[in-house]
């Protein structure tokens, strides 16, 4: 079982910048697909990138496409989330999955989650 942990979360002015980490555990980290998904206070959960095995094919929400940047470092066993161009309604716990399986855009849940870290940006 993948253990996920995310980092890198804080608070933020609107159109500044954020990197998030996610620190992986276990051997098999560059056999699964990765994603980050997000969710608001008092919303659902929402998909916001993913990232297939070895980095081949990436998805991203098509509200965020140009503004988030999903790569994974497997030497590090590592997912990052570049975020620019930060807007108050990003303001959301973000969360790290990963899963065997594909993770798309019209996936709701995954094998693995992370606890999660709350970006937060302000006016």
């Amino acid at each position: 079982q993948v253990q996920l942990v995310e980092s890198g979360g804080g608070l933020v002015q609107a159109g500044g910048s954020l990197r998030l980490s996610c620190s992986a555990s276990g051997p098999t980290f560059r056999s699964y697909y990765m994603a980050w998904f997000r969710q608001a206070s008092g919303k659902e959960r929402e998909f916001v990138a993913s990232i297939s095995r070895y980095g081949g094919s990436i998805y991203y929400a098509d509200s965020l496409k140009g503004r988030f940047t999903i790569s994974r470092d497997d030497a590090k066993n590592t997912l990052y989330l570049q975020m620019n161009s930060l807007k108050p309604e990003d303001t959301a716990v973000y969360y790290c999955a990963s899963d065997p399986d594909l993770i798309s855009p019209v996936t709701t849940n995954a094998r693995a989650w992370g606890r999660g870290t709350q970006v937060t940006v302000s006016l």
